[in-house]
């Protein structure tokens, strides 16, 4: 028989019953504290590099990929979309519902954001977001890359793709018919993206933001 926690909502022959409610609490709780791990910070700290110091500052994939070569950068990128896919995905093992999916991606995405282990000071959250996308609308985030590859490929940077795909997030949660938890969670996410993109922001309205390249390690 499973342990308590992981029979929310069900009834077992030994009694097993958990409050839906306080699962889904602690579950966010739990999905705030992972997608807090910088996982960009670790690798590049592994290589002797603090990428706060380097290129752009950010913890994220892009900046480690420009930094510290294509390799450390994938897997800060696959560490980052597990932190957003991992909290969703436990919600609906549990059966939680789409709102405790919902809550738990948007935690991660915050905790990436603003980690406690950083003195909540994050990433930009793309790789992140689109973790808690896979989860929660698996079809929408193929609409999302499709996005994301066509802007980068036209432009050659990575910060209005990113834009881009979050700003469409919303709409193609909406056209799929995915709960509407799930809409407000990519209009929350996709807002909060722009925001970190601020900087970015100014330096294409100024034309300084420097196209994407790959060092070769």
């Amino acid at each position: 028989m499973l342990p308590p926690f992981f029979c929310p909502g069900r009834e077992y022959a030994g009694g097993c019953r958990v409050d839906v409610m306080a699962a889904a609490i602690i579950l966010t709780i739990l999905s705030y504290l992972l997608g807090s791990v910088p996982s960009g910070f670790l690798v590049g700290s592994s290589a002797g590099v603090d990428v706060r110091d380097a290129g752009s500052g950010n913890i994220g994939a892009t900046n480690v990929a420009r930094t510290l070569g294509w390799k450390k950068g994938l897997v800060t990128l696959l560490a980052d979309v597990a932190k957003g896919f991992l909290p969703v995905l436990a919600a609906h093992l549990l059966d939680l519902g789409a709102a405790a999916a919902a809550s738990a991606g948007l935690a991660a995405f915050a905790g990436h954001l603003y980690p406690v282990f950083l003195k909540f000071k994050g990433g930009k959250g793309v790789a992140t977001a689109a973790g808690v996308y896979v989860g929660v609308m698996p079809l929408g985030i193929l609409v999302l890359l499709g996005v994301f590859a066509l802007v980068v490929l036209a432009s050659r940077r990575v910060s209005p793709a990113s834009m881009a795909a979050a700003a469409a997030g919303p709409v193609a949660a909406w056209a799929l018919s995915y709960p509407v938890e799930t809409v407000w969670l990519n209009l929350v996410i996709g807002f909060l993206v722009v925001v970190r993109h601020r900087e970015n922001i100014r330096r294409l309205m100024a034309g300084e933001e420097a196209p994407f390249e790959l060092r070769r390690r």
